[in-house]
């Protein structure tokens, strides 16, 4: 324990308490009790040389000493700093913290405020260079012990999963546990078998998302499923009968709920969307305002591309540009640019369509086109709404597509971009959202 302290005048005390895990903790007397009892203990023997201990609690159940993130810790520096404690009283120095660099920096803190450390089961004296020794070489067991801790449980982990051994966490929908093992419920595995089959037939997660959604149907947690979440379900190799760890697949303790047919039709079909997005990211990226954008003297700016150090960068260019023609203004006014980044333009095209595609009258309009299709307010309006989230799903070249039957014409001024909607163009851009194409959406 450090005795560096100064008698003759009141030393607030505070006792700082900590458990790695959260066991036990509910028990009238727990861990932290007794701690703290064998602190306060301690600093009642010292009373005659002005020890008291402070009222605020510094209490961290369930916090790793790996790091400093933890609420009662951050509660006890922020006190020490406001020159509220004079004396830090833990059990032992892993209490603390069980990391070497992190304890230095308590010490600095410690040192800075001229706040002493004590230990109570432990004697060292902080101020001398044995006692930093001593308590530098307590760290190091105590970091070892924590790291060799760590190494058990991964240990532990892999070869249980090697077994087939469920290792808790999350449970995926079509099981519940039971005595710490995977079990199927057969409400929820119809549900997954029914994702498998109908993937299978469909081909396409955009498509069974957008069903299974119109159908509110949800997650083990309640959620409404998303594209992505369908993805995880399909590739999930429990589904399959499989433990996997670190990329390695084991044959689990628990039963499969797809069969080995149906798993193997699915994993084709995924593959074959991954080699066709690949393919499709290799091609020529399109140009999707060409013949659309002009600068406000009339000229056509046309794409252009050139590649960097294997980095392919996209302009539109005016074709006054190109020419070589005069593009001085007479009147000495701004001109507008002749060359801007297409990435940047396509960008606030994209932003400004989604715009106008909220505002009353357009929603209006595209409502009273539906009508006459037999398309439901409810439907019209909720694709309205996810236009973010389908064009984010669409392939380049139909984003392209879109773009045409959506922007009659794109100014570039000096003051910025003027946006031409071809509002007549909406309904049927809306129409395809709600039925969209198996070929043209991205999977």
């Amino acid at each position: 324990m450090d005795m560096n302290i100064r008698p003759g005048r009141r030393l607030r005390c505070a006792i700082y308490t900590r458990k790695s895990s959260e066991e036990g903790l509910d028990m009238e007397f727990n861990s932290l009790d007794a701690q703290r009892e064998a602190c306060e203990a301690y600093i009642a023997s010292q009373k005659s040389e002005g020890w008291v201990a402070t009222r605020d609690r510094y209490d961290d159940g369930g916090f790793s000493g790996g790091n400093l993130d933890r609420p009662g810790l951050k509660q006890l520096l922020a006190d020490i700093d406001d020159g509220l404690i004079d004396v830090v009283v833990v059990y032992k120095i892993d209490r603390l913290s069980r990391a070497l660099m992190d304890f230095s920096k308590l010490v600095e803190v410690f040192d800075r405020n001229g706040v002493t450390f004590v230990s109570v089961t432990q004697s060292f004296n902080t101020t001398t260079s044995m006692g930093r020794l001593t308590l530098n070489i307590l760290l190091s067991f105590a970091q070892f012990e924590r790291e060799v801790i760590g190494e058990r449980i991964r240990d532990k982990v892999a070869a249980s999963r090697k077994r087939g051994i469920w290792m808790g966490g999350y449970v995926p929908l079509g099981y519940d546990v039971q005595d710490r093992k995977l079990v199927i419920n057969e409400a929820e595995a119809a549900s997954v078998r029914r994702i498998f089959e109908r993937f299978v037939e469909l081909g396409s997660a955009t498509m069974l998302a957008k069903e299974l959604r119109r159908e509110e149907f949800r997650s083990k947690q309640g959620t409404l499923i998303d594209k992505g979440y369908l993805y995880r379900v399909l590739r999930n190799r429990v589904y399959r009968g499989e433990a996997v760890h670190k990329g390695k697949a084991y044959p689990g303790e628990h039963e499969a709920i797809v069969t080995d047919k149906v798993w193997d039709q699915v994993d084709a079909i995924l593959q074959g969307n991954r080699h066709a997005r690949s393919s499709n990211s290799r091609m020529q990226t399109p140009a999707p305002l060409k013949g659309l954008i002009f600068t406000d003297t009339g000229a056509a700016m046309t794409p252009t591309a050139t590649k960097k150090r294997g980095k392919l960068y996209r302009y539109y260019v005016s074709m006054d540009v190109i020419k070589n023609r005069t593009t001085e203004d007479e009147s000495g006014g701004e001109l507008a640019p002749t060359r801007l980044p297409a990435g940047m333009v396509e960008d606030a095209i994209v932003t400004e369509v989604r715009r106008i595609l909220q505002t009353p009258e357009v929603v209006t309009q595209v409502l009273a086109a539906l009508k006459r299709d037999q398309v439901s307010e409810a439907e019209a309006i909720a694709a309205l709404h996810d236009f973010n989230t389908l064009w984010a799903q669409l392939f380049p070249l139909e984003q392209a597509r879109i773009i045409q039957l959506l922007v009659r014409r794109v100014t570039v001024t000096a003051a910025g971009l003027e946006v031409d909607i071809r509002r007549e163009g909406v309904a049927g851009v809306i129409r395809e959202m709600i039925a969209p194409r198996d070929m043209e959406v991205a999977e």
